[in-house]
């Protein structure tokens, strides 16, 4: 199998069978993760720098990653079920079912008129306090999560899988699952988690912008291109600012402004363009993904055949 074809049939894998439910990696990783933490950050220190404190963060960035990085090139390129490894990895690290999956059950709790109901759905895709959003915040919170996931749950993975094979689908699942956990900008992460933040920036500048590309290609290509290009660069991520404000103007709808993280209000500025977003503009944002998805593999399957 070429690497193409093992992308074609783990989106189909993901398509039929969706997110693994039980013994995922990636929370095996987690918890992995919270161990050395553990060591590597016991609390607040006084004494320590700076530099001392991003020293340790990234000694346990790299310690654990790459010895996995190593232990996914080896089984790829060394043993016999070197394919049917890369198809596993590939499967299991893009989630387009998934969060088609949830992005769906808030739409459906909305159009139900449950506003509790949507509440709790959203909060499990989103990392901002959801507990007092109304019918449009929701609407707004789901969008703006399908669009920023599209980069780093689905082109991401693939795009670095094309790249570098089973080691960087790997490195990028990894860094993004650090980034979650450790790139808070607040008084116990922000020196701890920065190196897993800055290695997530570096590792999703191009998806990052290979996905506005695609948003603009499959939706409103001129406001598409006008968001991104004026309104990228305001947002508080250098990746994610691309993505969303391309995806917003793709669908021609406002996404952005204030939300509470964690009870602390932020100032975020608007993306997009148009009306203000509404329930079917959920499912919009999720066929843009999906065709997006699509033009890929077809890229890439297409790409590999001319060049075999």
């Amino acid at each position: 199998m070429t690497p193409p074809i093992i992308l074609l049939l783990a989106v189909l894998l993901d398509r039929v069978l969706g997110e693994v439910q039980r013994w995922h990696p990636l929370v095996g990783f987690g918890r992995l993760a919270d161990r050395l933490e553990v060591f590597f950050h016991p609390g607040a220190n006084a004494n320590e720098t700076v530099l001392i404190t991003r020293v340790r963060g990234a000694l346990a960035v790299v310690l654990l990653i790459a010895p996995l990085m190593l232990v996914a090139a080896l089984i790829s390129d060394h043993t016999p079920f070197g394919k049917i490894f890369d198809l596993a990895l590939v499967y299991i690290s893009i989630g387009s079912t998934s969060l088609r999956q949830h992005a769906v059950a808030v739409a459906e709790a909305l159009e139900q008129e449950n506003l509790p109901e949507a509440r709790l759905r959203v909060g499990k895709i989103v990392s901002r306090d959801t507990a007092s959003l109304q019918k449009d915040d929701i609407v707004r919170a789901t969008i703006e999560s399908v669009l920023e996931n599209g980069n780093d749950a689905i082109f991401g993975p693939v795009i670095w899988y094309m790249v570098m094979g089973a080691p960087g689908v790997v490195l990028y699942r990894l860094a993004n699952t650090l980034d979650a956990m450790w790139g808070y900008r607040n008084e116990r992460y922000l020196q701890f988690g920065w190196a897993a933040a800055k290695l997530d920036d570096i590792l999703n500048w191009i998806p990052a912008r290979l996905t506005a590309g695609t948003y603009t290609i499959l939706g409103k290509r001129g406001s598409a291109w006008d968001c991104w290009q004026s309104q990228g660069s305001l947002w508080y991520s250098p990746n994610a600012g691309p993505v969303m404000a391309a995806g917003a103007g793709a669908l021609e709808v406002k996404l952005g402004g204030p939300a509470i993280y964690h009870g602390t209000p932020k100032l975020r500025p608007e993306l997009g363009t148009g009306k203000d977003p509404e329930i079917p503009d959920i499912k919009s944002s999720l066929n843009l993904i999906e065709n997006g998805i699509l033009l890929w593999v077809a890229f890439f399957v297409i790409e590999g055949f001319f060049s075999a």
